[in-house]
């Protein structure tokens, strides 16, 4: 473990902005997974919503023992801000998929990339060079193609998909540009923590929309809702690490885009072993994910050309 820290410490920034976000963007499909398939043995989303941000709390405790610069009470709501943000963007994200069309929502909150190009000039005064916009672009388009649904099936109600994932990929972007923002001088040690600890506190909110109790969860979804969670954790700490420590919040995300290709691969090879039924998708959809790919893949190599 020692070894994998001091290899992380030397990295140039510019080789941990690609090797962190990319890494992170290996982990979320598989965590994807595992919470797909908690969902299917009856755990709802307000409680994969609880469960996971708890399990988040006591993953990001232990960056407190990293150290950091000394507290800054003057600046308290800087973190109680970016938790909020973390907050809705959850929230929204999980209404999203709840009551909306899965295959809306995700394109949607992939818009994430966007706000975080365009809005980082304004909260952070950081220019964003227009091979980035591009990129941001060609990552938009990238991950609608990825998540293109065919036709069959009946016709569900895709406007609470919309306004719901609008407001998480506004959420996660904005959280994205206040870590960058305030992650240097606080440390991330010192931010990252009490940031998922308010969320922590935050999620209890969720308890209203458990369709059941906990204790009503089989063993079998207890298992696969905690290796989702811990998956989640371990990849939103590679990436909000990421952005802590070196910033460049637009360049992360375009290499975070990278776990829609990373989606497609997995679902296709081994989703069934997580009882997914996507590798059975008609050839339309998989010609959608092919075009998905090659634009995620030329907007990281237009960025990193960049």
């Amino acid at each position: 473990m020692t070894n994998w820290i001091e290899i992380a410490l030397r990295m140039s920034p510019a080789t941990a902005l690609v090797v962190f976000p990319a890494a992170a963007a290996v982990l979320f499909p598989v965590a994807a997974l595992a919470m797909k398939r908690s969902s299917q043995l009856d755990v709802d989303v307000w409680q994969t919503a609880f469960v996971a941000n708890l399990v988040g709390a006591v993953t990001y405790s232990l960056l407190w023992l990293l150290g950091g610069p000394p507290l800054r009470p003057e600046v308290w709501w800087q973190p109680i801000l970016i938790a909020v943000c973390l907050f809705g963007g959850m929230t929204t994200q999980f209404l999203a998929f709840n009551r909306g069309e899965v295959s809306v929502a995700v394109p949607v909150m992939g818009m994430k990339i966007l706000v975080v190009a365009f809005l980082t000039p304004v909260l952070v005064g950081e220019e964003v060079r227009s091979l980035l916009r591009i990129s941001a672009l060609l990552s938009v388009v990238g991950v609608a193609f990825l998540n293109w649904r065919s036709a069959d099936g009946a016709q569900r109600s895709i406007t609470t998909a919309i306004v719901a994932g609008c407001a998480a990929a506004f959420c996660f972007g904005t959280f994205d540009i206040l870590v960058q923002k305030w992650g240097r001088e606080w440390g991330a040690g010192r931010l990252l923590p009490m940031v998922f600890w308010l969320n922590g506190l935050l999620s209890f909110i969720c308890i209203k929309g458990f369709r059941t109790p906990l204790r009503a969860i089989p063993r079998a979804g207890w298992r696969w809702l905690l290796t989702g969670s811990l998956l989640v954790s371990l990849q939103s700490i590679l990436f909000i690490g990421c952005l802590a420590t070196y910033g460049q919040a637009t360049k992360a995300n375009i290499t975070y885009s990278a776990r829609g290709l990373m989606s497609v691969l997995l679902v296709w090879t081994i989703g069934r072993h997580f009882g997914n039924a996507e590798s059975s998708l008609g050839a339309k959809v998989l010609c959608f994910r092919v075009l998905g790919a090659t634009c995620l893949l030329a907007a990281i190599v237009i960025a990193m050309s960049g």
